[in-house]
């Protein structure tokens, strides 16, 4: 099994051990395959927090850090995800995680990138600068739930390939501002509850967004459900307004 990650994270003083030493220390060794076995991890627990994985290299990391519920920090600065498409799940549910560096993470050959960061809720900031979308074409629940950000910069994503964003920043609860100028939403067919419950919204440029792929008005319902301060800007296409049922979810 080749080593292309090894991460150590201690619960006190954070000294380098080796696996020798992990296993005679008592931790369990679980192995993971997923339905299509591309991939299997070793993860070593103890008290519930990870201590080490080892990871094939393989091109699925779905669901890799799923539920880790304890996790509070994760440096994947040397992980190899050159040949990776599908990041889908990865940190989902990682209720205590409040910080990832993904600086070095390789995204250019990802296909799937769903509910990926859903549902951490203790994350306060995340730099996606370096993310390359080209391919992604799903996005669904990206970044749902994610309450604690308050500002995301998506100016480097592409998103021409893009089918599915459906509940993409759903419940961002402190999210403030975001600038999705640069969006191409041209092949989108879902975008229901894209925005829900972002609840300290203020103001989104809609300008770049085109709703002719979606085929009914269920695949844009309740968009903007529960924008209590959210304000409208630059809407051109003639029917997003009734097809996300704006003057409902606005009160427009």
């Amino acid at each position: 099994m080749d080593v292309i990650f090894a991460k150590i994270i201690l619960k006190e003083d954070g000294r380098m051990i080796t696996r020798r030493d992990l296993i005679n220390d008592g931790f369990d060794c679980e192995i993971f395959v997923n339905e299509t076995r591309f991939y299997n991890n070793m993860i070593l627990k103890k008290d519930n927090h990870i201590i080490y994985i080892f990871k094939n290299k393989y091109n699925n990391l779905n669901s890799m850090f799923k539920e880790c519920k304890l996790l509070t920090s994760i440096n994947l600065s040397n992980f190899n995800t050159e040949n990776v498409i599908d990041t889908s799940f990865m940190f989902n549910d990682c209720h205590s995680l409040n910080s990832i560096d993904l600086t070095n993470f390789r995204t250019n050959n990802v296909t799937n990138m769903s509910w990926m960061f859903g549902f951490c809720n203790s994350l306060n900031s995340i730099n996606l600068s370096k993310f390359i979308t080209d391919k992604v074409n799903d996005m669904n629940g990206m970044f749902s739930s994610c309450s604690k950000i308050t500002s995301i910069d998506l100016t480097n994503f592409n998103t021409s390939n893009v089918t599915d964003m459906s509940y993409m920043l759903n419940s961002c609860s402190s999210l403030t501002s975001i600038n999705l100028s640069n969006f191409n939403t041209n092949n989108v067919t879902h975008m229901k509850k894209m925005f829900s419950y972002c609840s300290s919204l203020k103001a989104i440029d809609l300008s770049n967004f085109n709703c002719d792929k979606i085929k009914t008005g269920d695949e844009m319902k309740e968009m903007f459900s529960g924008c209590y301060k959210l304000k409208i800007e630059n809407i051109k296409h003639k029917d997003f307004k009734i097809r996300s049922q704006l003057t409902l979810d606005l009160k427009l």
